[in-house]
């Protein structure tokens, strides 16, 4: 990818970032009366339900304090973040201190289910809100809720099974991926002097309010190991796979269940181990990573109508997945990211053109035109499914953390 060429798509993204895809959400998601944000919003940002899943609490004030702190601080973008951290404090923790799925607009509790997806995004709000505010106690939180979603993570029974343990035992990629990104981003957002190698332990000063050298390393330990789980585990080159689940000691889990792959959560894990790769200067860890997205889109490229297919059957066993061959507007988002981050990482054209392949692809179907913001849900052949903007599951999170990054890459490659 040449640096002109580069240029020209850093303007493009920014441009649907801030004067598309940010607007929109900034114009219809905060709730002024009770709080945090609506995210069942139709084609044209109007409501069509007002419960409040909690993920998505954190999802955009995640992206608010980011914004705020890098690309401009403005103060609209700031007052957003604390808008929806507030909410989350209020809201959205149950006596146990697991945080609810969902709650009322006014945040009455409606849903606690068995997964910590809430708290992840939790982490990745109070973290990036402490970076944006510079403040000890929005630090201290993303740790509180780090450790309970470690602890509900790690003690067996603690959260109640899928499947009977005892019958078909396993364990699934997408909470390690998630230990994987906040593990990083704590490091990431840490200050400076806890992330400086040349203090020892015993020189660092970690209190309950400020995270020191001793938590960051505690953080790389997570990091090392969960890495090797999933490379040990999941990934299987044999079959040219990155496996949604297997068994405790990462054997095969017995019907189809134990074949299913999903291209986007394998790209976005190749990514989420490339950003560590990055951090650390470990070319062997981001070469071995950017082998996954090709990996990925070996299985998850439709060779026939364009685009990723949501599952696919690794052993090419009919998938069971209702929905295994529609488009969705997350998998784009983190393939494009992927590809651009194996491109400036490795040198190699070959991400370039997947990634050229991507963004002509994704432009060309997920935008709306007309209403602004990007389309979630496309059939097969590209074409819209359901209008929506937003719902339980889509909000402000992966459309413009995809443009923001890609922003980033490019203005790297077009040596801004």
């Amino acid at each position: 990818m040449q640096p002109d060429r580069a240029a020209r798509l850093r303007d493009l993204y920014a441009d649907a970032l801030l004067n598309d895809v940010v607007p929109f959400w900034m114009r219809h998601s905060p709730d002024a009366e009770c709080g945090g944000f609506f995210t069942q919003l139709a084609r044209d940002g109007s409501l069509y339900g007002t419960d409040k899943p909690v993920w998505l609490q954190g999802r955009e004030t995640w992206l608010f304090a980011t914004l705020h702190h890098q690309v401009e601080p403005r103060d609209e973008w700031l007052r957003l973040a604390r808008h929806g951290a507030d909410f989350l404090e209020k809201h959205c923790f149950g006596p146990d201190a697991k945080m609810y799925f969902c709650v009322t607009r006014d945040g009455r509790p409606l849903r606690m289910r068995r997964y910590v997806y809430s708290e992840v995004f939790a982490i990745l709000a109070f973290a990036a809100l402490a970076q944006a505010e510079n403040s000890p106690h929005r630090r201290r939180r993303a740790i509180e809720v780090f450790d309970s979603f470690l602890r509900h993570l790690r003690t067996p029974g603690l959260l109640p099974p899928k499947v009977d343990p005892q019958t078909r035992p396993g364990k699934a990629l997408s909470p390690l991926m998630c230990l994987l990104n906040v593990a990083n981003t704590l490091i990431e957002t840490a200050p400076p002097e806890a992330r400086d190698d040349r203090i020892s332990p015993r020189e660092s000063t970690p209190t309950a309010d400020t995270p020191g050298v001793d938590h960051v390393r505690r953080f790389e330990r997570i990091i090392d190991d969960t890495i090797d789980e999933i490379f040990r585990d999941f990934v299987k080159p044999d079959r040219g796979a990155v496996l949604e689940a297997v068994r405790p000691d990462g054997g095969p889990i017995e019907g189809p269940d134990g074949r299913v792959m999903n291209p986007g959560h394998a790209i976005e894990c190749a990514w989420f181990i490339m950003d560590v790769a990055r951090r650390r200067d470990d070319t062997a860890l981001l070469n071995r990573a950017a082998a996954l997205v090709d990996l990925s889109f070996e299985r998850g490229w439709d060779r026939e109508h364009g685009g990723l297919l949501y599952f696919v059957d690794v052993d090419g066993m009919p998938p069971t997945q209702l929905e295994h061959d529609m488009k969705l507007w997350w998998p784009h988002n983190e393939a494009c990211i992927a590809a651009l981050m194996a491109f400036v990482g490795t040198g190699n054209p070959r991400y370039a053109g997947l990634f050229e392949k991507l963004h002509e692809w994704t432009f060309a179907h997920f935008p709306d035109p007309r209403f602004g913001e990007w389309y979630g849900y496309l059939h097969r052949d590209g074409t819209v499914s359901t209008p929506i903007k937003g719902g339980m599951w889509k909000g402000a999170f992966h459309v413009p953390r995809g443009l923001l990054m890609c922003r980033k890459l490019l203005d790297g490659i077009a040596g801004g």
